[in-house]
This record gives structure tokens, sequence and C-alpha cells, in this order.
């Protein structure tokens, strides 16, 4: 009975580490760990006396402020989930800054400029912002497909014409921009996303609707054709090729896509409600890359471009981002937390040979225990030596 225990308790170990996406969980955990163990260093050469409190706010500040960790995440999340769907194509897509601020611009313009009825202003300017996001991933998209251009280089282009872009229209437009505050008016209240209605806080409906979306995403890539299509391409584009899949016609969807999930990110940071009653988020144009773009590669390299593991990977950014914000009650500037953030991505992005090493870890292990040892072997041989004699009596008496 111990045996079989003992057995069962093996295979159990080995369907655990056998399960995919194990060690890709494991090696986004490890690199998390080393990133707050050097956030903690990096504390305690700043300020030795305050560092065990200020680690306790990255810690543990973000669970008194779970509201706004939600609305922080809520446009890393998209971003996150655009770049990760490229990333599944075997594209790099640098530009969902520039998508994010189109699509932030494009939703302004509707709720602005378009006289509609209030029960769908608000999702005509969600939709707006989703199209821009589109148009803009469609450029580096078109040009990757047709004249072979690296999408790194046209994304980083359209990053900063969008955004010089959309700030000069925004400045020309008086029904949008404000002199005096240099920043967008806020946006009429019913063109404003519905709050969650968690007070002292700015989150709404947006994170409901990028949940949905995420899930969708890994429905599409994992269950349906196109979704495989996709993936295939990103393995081997000429074996896709080869099998009939069309890689050109992908190639712009996949940007295209990629384009309106980082659009929509941007239409739900504008149309946010704020904390204030009547108002809502505003944008001020002072030709500046939306950090949210390159949030969202952090959140993808982190959640190995997986939809549901870029899910936890932006609550985890934006939760210990506002936890980093409150150790400045201890002395701490918050950029701090960009440091402890750029060392998880910077072993994140090695997840691939982390998460190979642990596999050979676990497959060094197996292979230790399935090894018999010689006087095992010397034991079988002589069981299998006695039951052939015994045969050799039985067929002798039978013969007799």
């Amino acid at each position: 009975m111990q045996d079989k225990n003992g057995m069962n308790s093996k295979n159990e170990k080995k369907k655990i580490t056998e399960i995919k996406g194990f060690s890709s969980f494991t090696s986004a955990l490890m690199a998390i760990v080393i990133g707050l163990l050097f956030g903690f260093i990096v504390m305690l050469l700043a300020n030795p006396s305050n560092a065990v409190a200020g680690f306790r706010y990255v810690l543990l500040g973000g669970l008194s402020r779970f509201g706004d960790v939600l609305y922080f995440a809520t446009p890393i999340l998209m971003t996150g989930l655009s770049v990760a769907f490229a990333f599944k194509m075997g594209l790099f897509n640098i530009g969902a800054s520039g998508q994010y601020t189109m699509g932030m611009f494009f939703a302004l313009y509707v709720a602005f400029m378009f006289d509609l009825p209030p029960s769908i202003h608000w999702i005509i300017a969600i939709l707006a912002g989703m199209l821009g996001g589109m148009i803009w991933g469609f450029i580096p998209g078109i040009f990757k497909s047709l004249l072979n251009v690296n999408e790194v280089i046209t994304s980083i282009m359209t990053n900063y014409i969008g955004m010089y872009l959309v700030d000069m229209l925004i400045r020309s437009n008086s029904a949008m921009y404000i002199p005096s505050m240099t920043r967008t008016q806020y946006v009429p209240q019913h063109v404003q996303i519905r709050s969650l209605g968690i007070a002292g806080s700015n989150v709404n409906f947006g994170i409901v609707f990028a949940l949905i979306i995420a899930v969708l995403l890994y429905i599409i890539l994992q269950k349906t054709t196109f979704g495989y299509e996709l993936k295939a391409t990103g393995y081997n584009k000429h074996a896709a090729q080869y099998a009939g899949m069309n890689g050109k016609r992908n190639i712009i969807l996949t940007m295209v896509i990629a384009g309106a999930l980082s659009g929509l990110g941007g239409a739900f940071a504008i149309l946010a409600p704020s904390e204030i009653a009547g108002s809502s988020m505003t944008y001020e144009p002072i030709n500046v890359i939306a950090a949210n773009g390159f949030n969202g590669i952090a959140v993808a390299l982190l959640g190995n471009s997986h939809p549901i593991g870029v899910i936890f990977s932006a609550i985890f950014i934006s939760y210990i981002q506002r936890g980093g914000t409150l150790a400045s009650l201890v002395g701490y500037k918050p950029e701090i937390i960009d440091l402890v953030i750029a060392v998880i991505i910077y072993f994140s992005a090695f997840a691939a040979i982390m998460s190979s090493a642990i596999r050979r870890i676990f497959a060094n292990r197996r292979n230790k225990e399935a090894l018999i040892t010689e006087p095992q072997i010397e034991n079988i041989e002589e069981d299998v030596g006695s039951e052939i004699e015994n045969l050799e009596k039985n067929s002798n008496k039978e013969a007799e």
C-alpha cells in the first residue's frame, strides 16, 4: 500500500510539472521574487532605517487602494493584450503607445464633437477609440506585409507621429482644449464609462470589458482556426505558407487587431470618471509618448504572452505601482518601483531560458527516479530465470 501511495504521489508531481504553462509560471514567479529582492536592497542602500517600512508599503500598500489598482490595470491590460497578441504571430508591436494615444483621441473627438443620444454616446466613443487604434495598427501591418519593412521601425515611427499629431489636433480644437489649464476639458458625464461605485476610486466598467476581451482573445487563439493559423504563422511562417495559410493577410489582421486592443485601452483610460463628482480624466498634450504602451510590453512579457497570464501580470504591475507611490511616505521616491519593474521584466525577458532550465531540472529528477540500479537488474534477471525454469518443467510434465 505504501508503494502504491508513493507511486501516486510521484505521478501527481509529474502531472503538476508537466502542466502546460507550469514552467512559464515558475519563471515569472522567480523574476518577481528577484525583482522585489532587488528593490529591497536598493531601499536598504538608500535609507536603511526605513527600508522595512518602505518595502511593506510596496507589498501591502495596494490592498488599501485596490479600486485604483483595477483602474490603472485596465489600460495596461489592454496594451499588454495588444503586444501579446502580436507576439503570437511573431510580430513585435512596439507601437502600442501610438495606437493607445490615437484611440484616446478618437474617443475624445466623438465625446466632444458628436451629438448622440446619451444611452449610446459612450458606446460609440469606445468603438471610435477602437477604430483609431485599428487605423494606427494597420500602417505598420501593411508595410510589413507588402514591403517586408520591420514592424519595430514603423511602429516606433508611428508612436512619435501619433503623439505629435494628436497633441497638435487637440491644441487646435477649442471644444476639447482649455489653453489656460493646458489640458482637455472634462468629458461630458453621459459619455463617461459607468463607475463601479467604489468610494475614492476611478475604477469603472472598463475593467470588466477588459477582462471579457481577454477571455475572448484566449478563446480565439486556442479554439478557432484563425487563432491556429496565427500561431502557426508565428512559429514558422514558411511552413504555414506551404500549408496554404495566407501569411500576408494574417500579418495585416494581427496588427489591426493589436491596434484595436491598444485603442480600446486609450478609450477606457480617457472616458473613465474621476472620483470627483461630475469630472473625468483629462489629457495633457505635452509631447510625451504614453507610458501605458510601454508598460503593456512589460505586462505581455511577464504574462508570457498568454491572455490569462496578461490579466494577472497587469493587476500585479498596477498593484506594486500603487504600493510604490505610498513608499514616499517614508522618504522613498516612487521611481523605485520603476526599478523593481525593470528588473522583473529584465528577468522575464529570459523566461524561455528559465523555463527550459526548470523543465530540465524536473526531467532530470524524473530520470533519476526512473533509473534501475544494478542490484535491481540482477533481481529481475533472477526472477525471469526462475520463471523460465518453471515453464520448462511444466512443459516437460505435459509432454510426459
